[in-house]
């Protein structure tokens, strides 16, 4: 922690690293997210990226994608706003469709994917688009579930 600051508290130490214990397996994820991405608009990916990261709690990954959104051009106000995207007026009908998407494959085990919000999704994309969606946001919540159980965490930042 070179860089931190002086009251910087330690994050968790990483359990174990998946590229080194599990290298073909990881190789493959890796093949697995490149391929979700060809028709995905890149700054509703990272969205996307940003909103489920944020809801499984992987600092790792939020740390990462909020990054590559604004390397997208996304904007400060948007990313701040993102877990309260419902109530704003910064995301569009497509953006919001993709959210709600994404906000119920992560939270899947609190009442699956509504009918209302698959069909809105429906709307927005056309079905080889929202197929490609569908695998963002499973390819990210796989990298999600990685990052918490190993304890990825992001290395410190200059102020």
């Amino acid at each position: 922690m070179t860089n931190a600051p002086k009251d910087y508290v330690a994050a968790p130490e990483q359990r174990f690293s998946m590229p080194e214990l599990s290298p073909e397996w990881y190789r493959a994820m890796i093949g697995l997210d490149a391929a979700s991405r060809p028709l995905v608009d890149p700054v509703i990916g990272e969205l996307v990226r940003t909103l489920a990261s944020a809801i499984n709690g992987c600092a790792y990954c939020l740390d990462m994608h909020t990054a590559d959104a604004r390397k997208a051009g996304e904007q400060e106000h948007r990313l701040y706003a993102l877990p309260a995207w419902r109530e704003t007026p910064f995301f569009t009908a497509k953006e919001r469709a993709a959210l709600a998407l994404t906000e119920s494959v992560t939270r899947l085990s609190e009442g699956h994917v509504p009918d209302e919000v698959y069909e809105q999704a429906a709307k927005h994309f056309a079905p080889n688009e929202l197929s490609q969606l569908l695998a963002v946001i499973i390819s990210i919540n796989s990298w999600n579930r990685i990052g918490v159980t190993c304890r990825l965490s992001p290395a410190p930042k200059q102020s």
